[in-house]
């Protein structure tokens, strides 16, 4: 009898099969993890510890002084432009791209080619439209202005929102609208009181995405702020040189950078998985 006939109704157990596919998934898991654990803990660090060879796994003691820096030169404040000016694009573009999903859905607004051609706007590259943008809003004086980055931030979610909710809204039986209008509703009452909340799935899981690519943008940011507004993301970047890179601070700021979003998927967790499987395969 050959090894491997012996093998083989051996690795057809239940229970070594699961607890290989236990050791693989946990192996895949710490391999992804280990660039956040490796960011957080630079974070932490003395700048011996730092550039120490050979590495050091963990500091010998936790030092906060690279957060202190932060809030002292007053960089970390670039977190705070990073969450209002995501925050508040995520509302607007939320509300309006429900409100156009809507009609998109019940009264055939455009009609079949509208939403295909809204999405499509979504594809071009923002490189291609940066400088026009940054000329029209020179002459408006929304440069390095709450406004503007706020507009222009609810302008490229639209597409994806309108995208998004149109799948969702379509999952609504429209008897119940066709009921609360027969009970005397208007419309909106009908959009506030019977849409949002059987859409709420998808309004959670579609705000955190939108958050998510608010959040993450560089390049408008590099190009349409200065020192009032400015992001995280463009503040990491100031943090490399040409002699030397900074690993303190970019490590901390990195780490506060990333604080936000990790509280906006933990809390709506729940809402993800349904959304990724729902409104995003409606055609």
């Amino acid at each position: 009898m050959s090894v491997t006939s012996v093998d083989r109704p051996f690795l057809r157990r239940p229970g070594v099969t699961l607890a290989l596919r236990y050791a693989a998934a946990a192996l895949i898991t710490l391999v992804f993890l280990f660039p956040v654990y490796w960011l957080f803990i630079i974070s932490f660090k003395t700048p011996e510890e730092i550039f120490a060879y050979p590495p050091v796994w963990y500091p010998a003691s936790i030092q906060f002084e690279n957060y202190k820096v932060l809030f002292k030169d007053g960089d970390a404040i670039t977190v705070w432009n990073s969450l209002v000016l995501a925050g508040v694009s995520t509302v607007i573009a939320m509300i309006l791209g429900t409100m156009c999903a809507y009609s998109l859905v019940r009264f055939k607004t455009g009609g079949e080619n509208l939403a295909v051609w809204i999405i499509s706007q979504r594809m071009m590259p923002p490189i291609a439209i940066v400088f026009p943008i940054f000329l029209v809003y020179v002459f408006l004086g929304w440069v390095d202005s709450y406004i503007g980055m706020i507009i222009l931030y609810t302008a490229f979610s639209m597409p994806y929102v309108i995208w998004m909710m149109r799948g969702y809204i379509e999952d609504i039986p429209i008897e119940l609208e066709e009921s609360a209008l027969v009970d005397g509703w208007t419309r909106w009452q009908v959009l506030w009181r019977v849409v949002f909340p059987m859409a709420r799935t998808g309004l959670f899981a579609t705000s955190v995405f939108t958050f998510v690519f608010a959040w993450n943008d560089f390049l408008f940011s590099l190009v349409l702020t200065r020192t009032e507004v400015i992001t995280y993301t463009v503040q990491v970047t100031h943090y490399f040189g040409g002699q030397s890179n900074f690993w303190a601070k970019i490590a901390a700021m990195s780490v506060l950078g990333t604080i936000p979003v990790f509280f906006a998927v933990a809390t709506l967790q729940r809402y993800l998985v349904r959304g990724i499987s729902m409104g995003a395969v409606k055609g």
